[in-house]
């Protein structure tokens, strides 16, 4: 087909372009009919540009009559100055007089109208996903997601990093999310998996002696999903040989400066706060907290100061080994109060019953600084001068406490502390908060499993003090062991992940014979990089930063899928092409593959 071919695109022409004639190729994304004067917008990935066609075009006024949403068109003509001006687009003082008009394409009636202020439902627009594309924000995410993906390769590039594409069919090991595995025709019965990360491969990486690595990668995990998870996601995946966690950091933050300066004109601190895990769930009752309110309800543990009440849940909490701790909302970070009503009170208490707790105490300071509260007729003076002591109680304030088993008070603290801030609207988001959480356990124990497993993976090493505890028997004392290993959280969210790797076989073996594994065990899942460390294993460690993540922050959506060109759903599954989907029987058979009914 014949067509005239752009001459601009649809978001560059002003005023400048005056008297020049020019083709615009695009889709209509609107049109009017003003009594014979014909307007529409033709739209394009660089934007919106109006054209007119006057009634005396008797030879393309039918034509353009005709369009419809979506239509694909030409349109050759002369820039005029626009009568009435549009302010909200970089094209609104002039608009395009039609000369020639073409149509290069047809569109059905669309299931939804392709604007910004979209009306259809998620789920019909992942199904059109190629029309809900076509909305400027949809295609500002794809953009933005190039732009920071370009800075990433250049700014490792000036670094002397090395981009490797590692393999996607590896061998499974389970251990940590599912594998998303795939049958071999070659090697009937046997599967390749998809990779969870990269992590053993860049390992072998730098014991082949690529001392600076790095890849923008797929990664995949067949997990429940939620708005920052997909089954299939990218990552910023680094490794490097003879580093120290300080390393680590400073080229990591030095890269976020870069990306936030260029993205967001915002100047991110030269180096960021650190704080270790064990503070972290202490005081904020989580591992990724959102400093956007540091200062601001953290977690106070009370235990002794009511350690000598009668108050018998109390006293039961304490000779368990529970504790007994809360928050006071104090004042807002712009001095304003945050005033708790009995009918709000209430409903944090049906919160705190939903986190599997009996009730939550409430206490509220009076103007004159005494304790107002049901509970203080249980509790002896000691205590209540205790009590309002440990939270440094001043007039107005409000506290609630929790109390019960020591991870499970923190980490409810830690969700009411952030259910407050958000109900007072405390979380401002033109902050950018980073923090390193540092000093992770090596491990956690599994109860269902009965069993202990990696905190992050089995490849991290122990801190130096904590190594002779691998040969420990001890629960207690495996528990203890504090890891190389960190966490990097932005405004809450944890944005990227990493450690320094173990080296060496024997210590490697020793990680693996806690978390259950066996010699023989050990040797047939991971035997390759066992024998790797056996000639000359650098000291090496790296870091893994979630992309889809990154992108969405930056472009300040809370979903993943938003900045993903063609996403999964939370059930991963895709709309628009229906996978995953059946396959015939001559597939599963040349696969050795029987399904199982039911």
């Amino acid at each position: 087909m014949l067509y005239n071919k752009r001459t601009n695109t649809c978001g560059e022409l002003n005023t400048r372009n005056i008297g020049e004639t020019v083709v615009l190729n695009g889709w209509v994304a609107k049109k009017r009919d003003l009594g014979g004067i014909i307007f529409i917008d033709v739209r394009d990935r660089y934007g919106i540009t109006q054209i007119k066609i006057s009634p005396d075009r008797k030879d393309i006024s039918a034509l353009a009559a005709s369009l419809g949403n979506e239509f694909v068109i030409s349109a050759k003509g002369k820039v005029i100055q626009r009568e009435s001006p549009n302010k909200n687009i970089p094209t609104g003082e002039i608009e395009i007089e039609v000369e020639e008009l073409q149509v290069l394409n047809e569109s059905l009636t669309t299931p939804f109208v392709v604007e910004e202020d979209v009306k259809a439902n998620e789920d019909l627009r992942l199904q059109y996903r190629y029309l809900d594309l076509r909305r400027k924000k949809m295609m500002d995410g794809l953009l933005l997601r190039n732009k920071v993906y370009q800075m990433v390769h250049g700014f490792y590039a000036k670094h002397n990093f090395v981009e490797v594409e590692t393999p996607i069919l590896m061998k499974s090991t389970p251990e940590g999310a599912r594998d998303y595995l795939v049958p071999s025709r070659v090697h009937k019965g046997k599967f390749y998996a998809l990779p969870q990360s990269p992590q053993t491969y860049k390992q072998i990486l730098m014991v082949s002696g690529l001392d600076r690595y790095v890849q923008i990668c797929k990664c995949f995990r067949d997990e429940d999903l939620r708005a920052d998870r997909q089954p299939e996601f990218t990552q910023i995946d680094v490794e490097m040989s003879f580093v120290t966690q300080d390393d680590v950091f400073k080229i990591s933050e030095e890269l976020f400066q870069n990306i936030w300066k260029e993205v967001l004109d915002f100047n991110l601190p030269g180096q960021f706060p650190r704080m270790t895990y064990d503070y972290a769930m202490t005081k904020y009752g989580i591992d990724k907290p959102d400093l956007r309110i540091k200062d601001l309800m953290i977690i106070t543990d009370i235990s002794d100061a009511v350690k000598t009440s009668d108050f018998k849940v109390f006293k039961d909490v304490i000779n368990s080994g529970g504790i007994i701790a809360g928050i006071k909302t104090g004042k807002a970070q712009d001095g304003s109060k945050i005033e708790i009503t009995r009918k709000i009170s209430d409903g944090y208490t049906e919160f705190a019953k939903k986190l599997g707790f009996g009730g939550l105490a409430t206490l509220k300071v009076n103007e004159d600084g005494s304790l107002q509260s049901s509970i203080l007729k249980f509790l002896n003076e000691e205590s209540i001068k205790g009590l309002s002591a440990a939270f440094d109680a001043q007039p107005g304030d409000f506290i609630l406490i929790l109390s019960g088993d020591k991870s499970k008070v923190l980490n409810g603290l830690g969700q009411l502390r952030l259910k407050i801030a958000e109900d007072f609207k405390l979380l401002d988001d033109s902050k950018h908060e980073f923090v390193w959480i540092t000093d992770f356990p090596l491990f956690h124990y599994e109860e269902e499993e009965n069993r202990f497993v990696g905190e992050h993976h089995v490849f991290t090493s122990p801190k130096d003090e904590f190594i002779h505890l691998l040969d420990s028997k001890d629960r207690k004392e495996i528990e203890s062991i504090r890891a190389n290993c960190y966490d990097l959280v932005y405004n809450g969210n944890e944005l990227g992940s990493g450690s320094i790797r173990i080296h060496d076989s024997e210590t490697q073996k020793k990680v693996f014979r806690i978390i259950g594994l066996t010699d023989e065990e050990a040797a047939e899942k991971f035997g390759f990089i066992l024998e790797a460390f056996k000639y000359g294993a650098p000291p090496h460690g790296g870091v893994a930063f979630g992309f889809d993540r990154m992108i969405a922050m930056l472009s300040g959506t809370k979903s993943i899928r938003d900045i993903i060109a063609f996403p999964k759903t939370v059930s991963a599954a895709s709309l628009m092409d229906n996978c995953p989907s059946p396959v015939i029987k001559l597939q599963l058979d040349e696969l050795g593959i029987q399904l199982k009914q039911g």
